[in-house]
């Protein structure tokens, strides 16, 4: 079993910045792929972005390409989610998911954190 938490969320003022982390407690999760999620009030949790296992390969949504940027620290067993020219719409509970490297699903997940954007 993997243990994912987060930290770093918070509220902001749309144009602002925020830095999620996600870390992995006791555990080296260098053979996991690792992916941020977001699900906001009334609405389906998406998709946000996922890095591969080695940091090589990174994937975006739409919504949040050339303003957010995914990276890992192996060492340290910690993702992160840089965020900037945050939006409202960006104001959603972020989860932090692993799945094993070559995996399809996602089958750990974070308790998720709050960000608040406001206009």
């Amino acid at each position: 079993q993997v243990q994912l938490v987060e930290s770093g969320g918070g509220l902001v003022q749309a144009g602002g910045s925020l830095r999620l982390s996600c870390a992995a407690p006791g555990r080296s999760f260098s053979v996991y792929d690792m992916g941020w999620f977001r699900q906001a009030p009334g609405k389906e949790r998406e998709f946000v972005a996922s890095i591969s296992w080695s940091g090589e390969a990174t994937l975006y949504a739409d919504s949040v390409k050339g303003r957010f940027i995914i990276s890992r620290d192996n060492a340290k067993n910690t993702v992160y989610l840089q965020m900037n020219s945050l939006k409202p719409e960006d104001t959603a509970v972020y989860y932090c998911a692993g799945k094993r490297a070559g995996f399809a699903t996602y089958g750990y997940w974070g308790q998720g954190t709050q960000v608040t954007v406001s206009s």
